[in-house]
């Protein structure tokens, strides 16, 4: 078997892994959220924050492909990790090819000097197994839920919407689409890393570090990625301390897809129902720039319960759930 790295200009080799993900979702979880060519080309390129992880492409002798090995090695912080996703066609399993894939990662892993890794599954029993078989363990489950913008009753969304502001009263909402002004740059970067706050369960992970640069470099890649940025800002009226933030971004390839990117509430801010302020005013929003907006997408740990108990207000429904291990190298 013969690997080899996918670059983000090889058109034809974007599209061929993104054929073998629509072959692989077909089995594993139909319903997930699938980017396309374009699309991939440009996480591969851009990453979430310009620090893109890396595609290998496994091929059978006959050139046919076979698998994919996708390796994420974080630079902005847990600089010890090197986290993996494997996909093999459904027609070439049983013969090996994910554990030759993982072996290549931990070689990977190995010459980059990084001591940790996670693994990403669905939530099957052969993935599990396969995960256990390679020394991994299971540390936490990801859910992710889909809104449909087509059937959402927006009287609930109003309801909850008004209920909020009575209860958020110290605090204005701020809408901007795009780039952050310069001014609230720095106050922002407080309100992003409260997603640290959100539970990690048992996995091995330091917090998310947060700098100006980083946040720039999460615009620029939205940019790149062809996608347009909302963000719902919570700021109190007194002190002009900004509290929360919700960001959705919308593919202009495929208009009626939307991503939730980040809803977090400053912990000095908290109990005053900022993140249904935030999440409703926000597709309030939508619903007036978007009109070919049919679904927004969102992944939480199940154990989020508080995000998780909004989400399902609004009418989330669960699309899919995954699972995580880690092992130690």
């Amino acid at each position: 078997m013969d690997i080899t790295r996918l670059s983000p200009d090889d058109a034809a080799g974007c599209a061929e892994a993104v054929a073998l993900l629509i072959a692989t979702h077909a089995v594993d979880c139909p319903g997930a959220l699938l980017s396309t060519p374009t699309g991939y080309s440009a996480d591969l390129r851009y990453g979430w924050d310009l620090d893109p992880g890396r595609t290998y492409l496994a091929r059978e002798a006959d050139g046919s492909l076979v698998g994919l090995l996708h390796v994420n090695t974080p630079t902005y912080d847990n600089t010890n990790l090197v986290w993996i996703e494997v996909e093999v066609h459904p027609e070439r399993r049983g013969r090996g090819i994910g554990s030759e894939l993982v072996r290549y990662a931990e070689q990977l892993a190995g010459e980059l000097g990084r001591t940790s890794m996670g693994l990403t599954t669905w939530d099957l029993p052969k993935a599990a197994a396969f995960a256990n078989r390679h020394g991994f363990e299971q540390k936490t489950v990801g859910v992710n839920r889909r809104q449909d913008i087509t059937t959402l009753d927006w009287s609930t969304v109003q309801k909850l919407y008004d209920e909020a502001v009575l209860a958020a009263a110290e605090y204005e909402v701020i809408r901007i689409v795009g780039d952050l002004p310069e001014e609230m740059l720095e106050g922002m970067i407080a309100v992003t890393a409260s997603i640290n706050d959100a539970p990690k369960d048992d996995l091995d992970l330091e917090d998310d570090v947060f700098t100006a640069e980083r946040l720039r470099a999460y615009e620029a890649a939205r940019h790149g990625h062809n996608q347009t940025m909302y963000r719902v800002i919570a700021r109190h009226r007194t002190t002009g301390e900004l509290a929360g933030h919700s960001v959705v971004t919308v593919e202009r390839e495929r208009p009626h897809i939307a991503e939730q990117n980040d809803t977090a509430v400053s912990r000095d801010h908290r109990g005053h129902r900022l993140g249904a302020l935030l999440k409703t005013a926000m597709l309030l929003w939508l619903r007036e720039t978007e009109p070919a907006l049919t679904q927004l997408d969102t992944w939480n740990a199940e154990s989020n319960n508080h995000m998780i108990s909004i989400n399902e207000q609004l009418g989330y429904s669960v699309v899919a759930r995954s699972l995580e291990f880690q092992k130690s190298l």
